[in-house]
């Protein structure tokens, strides 16, 4: 389900709470936070497409070395104009709190085995967790089940979920940074 269906689908399902008159219907809670998960989103993808277009622009090339090199330099200009990002700046408490409850059927229920154990048998080796780090490229990249992907908000192209064990990372594909990150996301 994509985001912005996932935030209509949840105001909708919001009904007005009744009460005497004067009183405002109750707030969804999960929309309003998945409201802001957008547009926090939305803040660090408009930042990261105007880096990359203030980024010379790299040559046409299969050149591994020279594609490697075009993805630091957009990296250091991300971890330059996100110089004081923190662990929670875009996963706040509530959505992280929300993220979990939007995968705990899948981690809880019938096929709760088979999903954690298609997370552990990707698992890279221990990775310290760090906003503004590059993910390991001697690393494997995970794959997140389709179960869980389909439980959580879809993601602009340039930027992806993965887990490292049971962490849940947000990651820059353009800069292969750790965007932010959920500790303990599967419970």
């Amino acid at each position: 389900m994509n985001l912005s269906r996932c935030v209509v689908v949840l105001m909708l399902s919001c009904a007005p709470v009744a009460g005497s008159a004067g009183q405002a219907p109750a707030v969804n809670l999960d929309a309003k936070t998945l409201q802001d998960f957008t547009s926090r989103i939305g803040a660090y993808v408009t930042m990261q497409k105007k880096l990359e277009r203030e980024s010379p622009p790299p040559k046409s090339t299969k050149d591994p070395a020279q594609i490697k090199a075009a993805q630091e330099a957009l990296a250091a200009r991300i971890r330059e104009a996100r110089a004081n990002a923190r662990q929670g700046d875009i996963f706040t408490p509530e959505i992280a709190t929300l993220f979990r409850k939007l995968m705990s059927p899948e981690v809880k229920g019938p096929d709760a085995k088979a999903t954690k154990q298609t997370v552990r048998d990707e698992a890279p080796a221990a990775i310290t967790l760090k906003v503004n780090a590059s993910y390991p490229e001697n690393q494997p990249l995970p794959t997140v089940p389709p179960n869980l992907l389909a439980a959580l908000p879809r993601l602009p192209e340039s930027l992806e979920f993965r887990f490292v064990n049971n962490d849940l990372i947000l990651r820059d594909v353009h800069a292969n940074l750790i965007v932010d990150y959920i500790p303990k996301a599967l419970q």
